[in-house]
């Protein structure tokens, strides 16, 4: 098999503009409470499903089913402080990205067992990632919830932590949630570590399509004490770039130009529209029209693969993830031929080993006739998409769970 040097990786600034892909202190504690949901395997809606694959995300989410805990496991609930209501925070579009601050009042070092959100206004609630905050970063998280009015911040991207020292190989996600997803609980044994002092920030995706109503949403942490035997976890993220031109009746279009829906984008989203272009240094290759894209990641030290979970939004049409694409050790660790937007869970899989210079690749599939099918996109014309932070824009992104020695 041929071995190649290791791709150059992004800084953390640029790092988090590519993901999703969420101000005062929750109410946590280290006591015990309820617990979280195992990670349901990821399945395929039938082809018959194809022309209502996400029609109405914005419908109500069913209570999260917390699982038991396990032996030596406790629980803790941190929630936004007070209602949020959500805007456009530049004036424009559609969604709003809010980040707030949570305390889990940490005064050891613990091990994360499982996430769960309990999203507050289900309607409105697009998506929900959590993010760690190390102590030596919590002043900054600090100083930017002081500085907005109101709860929280707007955090198209990331988290916003500036000089962030994270890259996509590691990066600071501790879990996520979309709707239809359930308790994520990682298997026994294995856990991400949080040091004493460490904050939580929890980014929320507002959908405005939905309504403008206030939200008070949480998290439910599950957790093990530093000193337990357990072997720490990583997230892996996988972007790819998505350069999906306007049909052909619709390509006198305003935004059927991929600089003008770029700066769109930009418009809307700030300097996270700048994505679009960063990928191409991470992934090689020109922008060229496509409903199908791709992106090659070359492992930097050795790295094994626990878990697999794909990201798309509602023109999503179909994602894959593979490893060493094209050799004899070739191995598919996700294929998801039916993208369904209600479940994005993390998928467990048998532990792939990956070496230096091998590859992981993802492909997404986004078509635009679907546009004609979904109630989100109603009076929104044909545009050229590209990756963006909005419900109507797109990513192509996979989320590998590891291990490393």
């Amino acid at each position: 098999m041929r071995r190649t040097a290791a791709a150059p990786l992004f800084g953390a600034a640029a790092v988090l503009a590519l993901l999703l892909a969420a101000c005062g202190s929750g109410g946590g504690s280290e006591a015990d409470g309820p617990s979280v949901p195992a990670p349901s395997t990821t399945s395929a809606p039938s082809a018959s499903d194809s022309a209502t694959d996400g029609a109405d995300h914005a419908h109500a989410s069913k209570p999260v089913k917390l699982q038991p805990l396990r032996a030596g496991e406790k629980r803790m609930t941190l929630a936004m402080p007070a209602a949020y209501t959500p805007s456009a925070p530049n004036g424009t579009g559609t969604d709003d990205y809010r980040c707030f601050l949570l305390d889990p009042h940490l005064s050891k070092k613990v091990f994360l067992t499982g996430t769960s959100v309990q999203p507050g206004n289900p309607g409105v609630v697009h998506h929900v990632i959590l993010f760690s905050v190390p102590p030596d970063k919590v002043d900054d998280a600090q100083g930017l919830d002081d500085a907005t009015p109101g709860e929280g911040w707007t955090c198209f991207g990331g988290s916003g932590l500036r000089d962030d020292d994270f890259g996509l190989d590691s990066a600071p996600w501790l879990g996520a949630w979309a709707p239809g997803g359930t308790e994520s609980m990682s298997a026994r044994g294995f856990g991400k570590p949080l040091a004493p002092g460490s904050r939580i920030v929890m980014q929320v995706h507002y959908n405005l399509l939905a309504g403008t109503s206030p939200d008070t949403s949480a998290t439910v942490l599950r957790y093990l004490p530093g000193t337990a035997d357990v072997t720490p976890l990583e997230t892996m993220l996988l972007p790819a770039p998505v350069e999906m031109p306007c049909r052909a009746k619709y390509a006198d279009g305003p935004l059927c130009d991929r600089d003008a829906s770029i700066a769109d984008v930009i418009q809307r989203f700030g300097g996270a529209g700048n994505t679009n272009n960063a990928l191409y240094f991470l992934c090689g290759g020109e922008p060229k029209p496509s409903n199908t894209t791709s992106c090659d990641r070359h492992i930097a030290e050795p790295t094994t693969i626990r878990g697999v979970a794909g990201h798309m939004h509602l023109l999503g049409r179909s994602i894959t993830i593979e490893v060493n694409p094209g050799t004899p050790e070739a191995k598919t660790i996700l294929d998801i031929p039916v993208w369904d937007f209600d479940n994005q869970a993390s998928k467990p899989i048998q532990p792939v080993h990956v070496d230096f210079g091998d590859v992981v690749r993802v492909t997404c599939k986004h078509v635009q006739w679907l546009r004609d099918k979904l109630p989100a996109f109603q009076g929104v014309p044909d545009k050229y998409v590209v990756w963006g932070e909005g419900t109507t824009d797109e990513m192509c992104l996979g989320i590998l769970t590891v291990t490393r020695p």
